[in-house]
């Protein structure tokens, strides 16, 4: 089941939230609105940007066992970092870092979220 636009906004800006302030000392915030934005930006980012990223680096990709998919998702919060004023990430092994763990919650809370098979 396909969820609405908001709520994935709001998935992305809870995870931001828990990254920033609990998970990794790099990624800074300077206020509630620069998050809110930088969840659509990021929402924006991976539906538009990565399926484009993710088809032209295919060959490298399968190469790499998949790993290569680990630095788009950095590259997708590193593009968010700069163009959203008030989002601060120290380098770019940060940004991997943290989409790393923003996928791992993401999904997470997916799984919660689904029903139980019987």
């Amino acid at each position: 089941m396909r969820r609405p636009l908001l709520y994935h906004i709001l998935v992305n800006a809870l995870g931001l939230f828990i990254l920033s302030e609990y998970l990794v000392k790099g990624i800074r915030f300077a206020d509630t609105s620069a998050l809110l934005i930088a969840a659509i930006v990021l929402g924006l980012a991976n539906a538009v940007l990565r399926p484009i990223l993710i088809i032209l680096s295919l060959p490298i990709n399968l190469l790499s066992l998949g790993l290569l998919t680990l630095v788009i998702n950095g590259f997708m919060l590193s593009i968010t970092a700069g163009l959203v004023r008030g989002l601060t990430i120290d380098a770019f092994s940060t940004a991997v870092w943290g989409a790393i763990l923003l996928s791992i919650f993401r999904y997470l809370l997916e799984r919660m979220q689904r029903p139980a098979r019987s």
